[in-house]
């Protein structure tokens, strides 16, 4: 019997996984690290009966540093940190110990499975494994393959169990391309941070300058957040006035129109516009247009627009958004939270997310109409090459996520059904008055086809709104 270890990212990740391939006919332990637990079960693998081990790291194994001599302020100047400098792995966290954790529980083991997320990250954290682990596995019969990598996007029965049925292998170059930005980060972060650091002390009285940090992302986003207050604190208000024009102003009917100048600056002009539309008896209707409009139904959600629906129209914050998706991730009811993708591969299971969806009360009227006529393909986005748009992967209640979970579930929900619906399609009327020499608008939108606005994607959201109206003279 042959015995098969696997490492997947995160502890919880580990105990999910182990609990779908086992059926959750599993012994669990701790291991020595205290950190990481040990999931046990037999069953086939390749073919063969197997023991199997599924276990787990905490991110990163590894990290990137300079040598101890180089770390040094005093003795060393900042330029030699770009290319004198060599550099050294060591361990991420050395009290976790997790290198010889991974060594005790991979000895003896014929074959490895590597879990790890996918993307350019988990890849790198796949040889980090690597490294550790098979210095101390069994030996291979001559060509005999000994690792497998799985490729998942969701924690749902049937994303697992095809990772496992269709294992591939680790992609090096992807990982080399991580060792190279982790190098990049490292020598750019620290040479910059001690020079501007040492240059800064005691010129600026009221400065903190024990330590001025420099990265190559922190520091563009603090670009752009000081520009953001410089044009905040910068920013000076003008008063400006506006005209409206009743149509009708005693009846619930009435109309207010819309200037067609839009504002003006300078009160004596607005009062002069004002005194010539007063001395107008009758508003005059100069054309009437009707056009038919299309507001299209949603790009597939990617993590940026996640952030920020969640951010403008949920009230939550960035981080708080993402470890509620995070958790959500974990248990399944979503796919991969962090993705740059908004286009569905071709092979996507479209209908099979969405008759998940068919018994929630919530939206299952709008679910079984769209799987009985016939669902919309979603449009076409970019496709970033890493993972999956977000999608709602199995059913959930507001009793079971509870709170923000919820919240974040039912729009990310919601979105997704609007991505296979129809187009939302309304009739939009503009009426041109002049009133005196003096121009309004009206304008008026009647939905025909309501699509996606079935759905609204989100609290808060502006959605084509019904406006009847009738002209009186």
């Amino acid at each position: 019997m042959k015995t098969v270890l696997m490492v997947a990212e995160k502890p919880s990740l580990a105990q999910s996984i182990a609990k779908i391939l086992s059926r959750g006919n599993m012994s669990s332990r701790k291991g020595l690290n205290g950190a990481c637990s040990v999931h046990e079960y037999t069953g086939s693998f390749i073919g063969q009966s197997a023991h199997f081990k599924m276990t787990s790291v905490c991110g990163h194994v590894m990290t990137l540093d300079f040598i101890g001599k180089y770390n040094s302020w005093d003795k060393v100047d900042p330029a030699e940190l770009f290319s004198k400098a060599p550099t050294e792995k060591k361990e991420a966290n050395p009290k976790l110990t997790m290198v010889k954790f991974l060594q005790v529980e991979g000895r003896g083991c014929d074959c490895i499975v590597l879990w790890l997320d996918c993307d350019k990250e988990g890849e790198n954290i796949c040889f980090e494994v690597l490294d550790a682990v098979l210095p101390v596995m069994n030996k291979p019969r001559s060509s005999e393959r000994t690792i497998y990598r799985a490729k998942f996007s969701s924690i749902t029965d049937t994303d697992i169990c095809n990772a496992m049925n269709h294992l591939g292998e680790p992609n090096r170059n992807e990982a080399l391309s991580v060792d190279a930005r982790q190098e990049l980060d490292l020598r750019i972060g620290c040479a910059f941070t001690r020079f501007q650091t040492k240059y800064f002390q005691g010129k600026y009285g009221n400065l903190d300058s024990s330590l001025i940090s420099f990265g190559p992302c922190q520091t563009p986003t603090l670009g752009f957040c000081v520009e953001r207050h410089d044009k905040i604190q910068s920013f000076k208000p003008e008063t400006y006035w506006v005209l409206q024009a009743k149509v009708n102003p005693e009846k619930e009917s009435s109309l207010t129109l819309d200037w067609d100048r839009v504002r003006v600056f300078d009160r004596e002009i607005a009062q002069m516009f004002l005194n010539i539309t007063k001395m107008a008896k009758e508003a005059k209707v100069e054309s009437v247009s009707k056009k038919e409009k299309v507001k299209q139904r949603p790009l597939a959600l990617n993590t940026v627009e996640m952030l920020r629906v969640a951010s403008a129209a949920l009230g939550m914050g960035p981080q708080h958004a993402m470890q509620i998706a995070e958790r959500l991730y974990m248990q399944g009811y979503i796919s991969y939270p962090r993705t740059e993708t908004t286009h569905y591969p071709e092979n996507f299971d479209l209908k099979g997310c969405l008759r998940q969806q068919a018994n929630n009360p919530y939206w299952a009227e709008t679910v079984k109409a769209l799987l009985s006529e016939g669902i919309n393909r979603p449009r076409k986005g970019h496709d970033a090459g890493d993972h999956p748009p977000i999608t709602p992967m199995k059913a959930a209640t507001e009793a079971e996520l509870g709170g923000d979970g919820w919240r974040l579930y039912e729009y990310i929900t919601r979105h997704f059904i609007a991505t296979v619906s129809a187009d939302c399609k309304y009739l939009q009327t503009t009426i041109s008055f002049s009133i005196g020499p003096e121009r309004f608008t009206c304008i008026g939108k009647v939905v025909t086809s309501p699509g996606k606005t079935n759905q609204e994607e989100s609290k808060g959201n502006n959605h084509v709104s019904k406006i009847p109206f009738q002209i009186y003279l």
